[in-house]
């Protein structure tokens, strides 16, 4: 890998359940599993460790299934709050080995140390090192893949790091024939299930397939199968397959959003105009507040709902362009509601979002006539540092106390799960 970048994907193995194995030492051996919901029989395992999976536990399965393979299996509610703190812990860890550090999910992050693999020994040497800081400051076990692309790295993670006793694997680029092409084209990164089912009808059955094919014969298979919008994606396969990735590992790809967005999934069916209307009203106080804390104003409204049936699904995703920039709660309703009126079809609602782009600062804006923007600004930005320093149950709106109202449940959890 002499005078290629030298990047690592690094992935905790069964985060979740590591974390509370950790701190349990007497659970060291047995099966455990964290749950979304521990009481419902119904919740889904988020997370089985080794353990666990040994003996047919799986991650996404409901916790019913995941015991009656399992009857001893030892079943944890997540504490969201506790994971945070101890993904933010190992990101610091890597640090000490570079400064080119990037979260890819909340157990995986990419670390270029191209500059520094001289001062520790080599890469395979810091991966190493990487384990045993790791493993002895947080309990948890990594796994590292390193390549020369952040696409490579991740695929030598996922494929081979994993699979080995050494839990490290180094995929060289001039290697992968031999290496990464033979895998079923499932196995490729961004390769679902789905897709890999059009892949099969267009006689691509390993990676190595893909990447053979002339980039011109994939997109014209992939048009004809998937609409002419489709180059974009055949490119990407076909660079992802041939592991071409020229994208840095950047500390600050989170930093300078240029979207502002929350998504909801409801407990039930959402079917009657008024209960959705409590939800819009808290997604745009949610999005707002997030603005705010930017310092942003966004012209651009977007609203999306969908049903509960995936297989046939319903609903819309329709955006407008606001009179005038802002980042105040009502105005964004105002909006919202009025999109939603003019798109719904009145069929059941199960997930709904709220997104603002078109940014500017909110230091400088066009004044309007009757202009209340910094008067409710400032009111707002004082609730805004209430729920800062006590949490967000501290004040809510009045809507959110109805039973349609979820602001309550939510402001008990990250990430949908209880902190």
């Amino acid at each position: 890998m002499a005078n290629e970048r030298i990047i690592m994907l690094a992935d905790c193995q069964s985060f979740y359940a590591s974390v509370e194995k950790a701190e349990r030492p007497d659970l060291a051996d047995k099966p455990l599993a964290v749950c979304g919901d521990p009481a419902r029989r119904s919740g889904i395992v988020l997370a089985a460790c080794p353990v666990a999976k040994a003996r047919g536990v799986t991650t996404a399965e409901r916790i019913g299934e995941a015991l009656s393979k399992c009857p001893e299996l030892v079943v944890v509610k997540p504490r969201m709050q506790t994971y945070i703190e101890v993904s933010l812990h190992i990101t610091q860890i890597y640090e000490t080995f570079t400064d080119l550090v990037e979260p890819y999910s909340i157990d995986e992050q990419f670390i270029d140390v191209t500059g520094t693999v001289h001062l520790f020994g080599g890469a395979v040497e810091i991966a190493r090192q990487i384990q045993d800081k790791v493993l002895a400051e947080t309990g948890v076990y990594t796994r590292v893949g390193i390549s020369s692309t952040k696409v490579l790295a991740k695929q030598a993670c996922d494929n081979f790091a994993k699979k080995n006793e050494s839990g490290i694997y180094v995929l060289p680029q001039d290697g992968l024939e031999g290496t990464l092409w033979p895998l079923p084209v499932h196995k490729m990164f961004m390769i679902g299930s789905r897709m890999m089912s059009h892949m099969h009808r267009m006689g691509i059955h390993t990676i190595g397939d893909l990447a053979r094919t002339p980039l011109s014969d994939l997109k014209r298979m992939m048009r004809a199968r998937f609409g002419k919008n489709a180059d974009i994606h055949a490119e990407q396969c076909w660079r992802i397959a041939n592991g071409i990735d020229s994208s840095p590992v950047s500390p600050n790809t989170h930093i300078g959003e240029k979207s502002v967005g929350h998504m909801m999934t409801l407990p039930r069916d959402y079917a009657e105009r008024e209960e959705i209307r409590v939800i819009l009203l808290e997604l745009c106080e949610l999005v707002a507040r997030r603005c705010r804390a930017r310092g942003k104003m966004g012209r651009t409204l977007s609203v999306n709902c969908g049903g509960a049936d995936f297989d046939r699904p319903t609903g819309f995703s329709r955006q407008m362009t606001l009179e005038y920039p802002t980042h105040i709660t009502n105005d964004l309703y105002k909006q919202a509601c009025e999109l939603f009126d003019k798109h719904w079809n009145g069929l059941p609602v199960r997930r709904i979002g709220v997104s603002v782009t078109g940014f500017q600062n909110d230091e400088e804006y066009q004044l309007i006539f009757d202009d209340y923007r910094e008067r409710l600004g400032t009111l707002e930005k004082t609730t805004d540092r209430l729920k800062d320093k006590y949490g967000d149950g501290i004040i809510m709106r009045a809507s959110s106390a109805s039973a349609a109202g979820q602001a309550r449940d939510r402001a008990e959890k990250i990430g949908g799960h209880y902190k």
